[in-house]
């Protein structure tokens, strides 16, 4: 909001953040010809510009992604190719962490689109190692965390993580939801207001509750995919909030949800 402010205020403006956040819309200005600049924590709007109108292409979503992502590299035998992702390095810790965990994981064809780095992300099944993940990732990977903790309970060993009270005030309290959920799946979790500790192992079937988060509902629909048993997650209307297709697509690449 500030940087679209600055846009039409007379001379320079810097905008600065406590830390790094993603450089979509700056990006987006730069590549329409905005004199902008920008670098972690801090941007540079020039006044007295103008944009170009020009072709733009969005590239598709690592957050709707990471869902399938994670399901291929738990379900054995899995080797899928996603094209055109967005692969900003502001939005990709959950790449580094799922490589982290011993997650084949290449990107390919990679080039920009508007501004944008894109690629084609080519994942394979791959024996999930439990970790302790670098809390740099976090704020990189803040709402994919909940399809990762899915992938911990299903990797083998520990996996420890923190910084992550952001998570609380999202839809909902995806710190709590999540660890309800895979506790009700037999995971072994501990939590404190800002971490969670995840005992890798099995799952089996349960009930669950995604208090109508589609994050929730999809982080569950992934981790059935490997559970004992049938579960049941409930409230998933959400799910087209961000991943209106989201049935159909895992449906055609072989996942086993209705």
């Amino acid at each position: 909001a500030l940087i679209f402010a600055a846009l039409y205020a007379e001379g320079d403006s810097l905008v600065s953040e406590t830390g790094p956040t993603e450089v979509y819309t700056e990006s987006m200005l730069k590549s329409l010809g905005w004199p902008i600049e920008y670098r972690p924590g801090e941007v540079l709007v020039r006044g007295g510009g103008s944009l170009k109108a020009g072709s733009i292409r969005i590239p598709g979503d690592i957050s709707s992604a990471a869902f399938l992502i994670a399901a291929a590299l738990l379900i054995p035998g899995s080797d899928i190719t996603l094209l055109n992702i967005g692969v900003n390095p502001r939005r990709t810790g959950i790449l580094g962490a799922f490589v982290l965990m011993g997650g084949r994981i290449e990107l390919l064809n990679e080039r920009r689109q508007s501004g944008e780095p894109v690629a084609d992300i080519r994942v394979r099944s791959s024996a999930l190692q439990g970790i302790e993940l670098p809390e740099h990732l976090v704020p990189d990977m803040i709402d994919e965390c909940p399809v990762f903790f899915a992938a911990a309970a299903l990797a083998q060993g520990r996996t420890r993580a923190s910084g992550l009270a952001e998570l609380r005030v999202k839809e909902s309290d995806r710190i709590a939801c999540m660890v309800k959920g895979l506790r009700a799946m037999g995971a072994d979790v501990v939590e404190s207001p800002d971490s969670v500790e995840i005992g890798g192992g099995r799952l089996d079937a349960a009930d669950i509750d995604s208090f109508e988060d589609h994050r929730i509902a999809m982080s569950f629909a992934v981790a059935a995919q490997c559970a004992d048993g049938v579960t049941r997650i409930h409230d998933c209307a959400n799910v087209a909030t961000s991943f209106p297709g989201f049935v159909d697509l895992a449906q055609s690449l072989g996942m086993n949800l209705e």
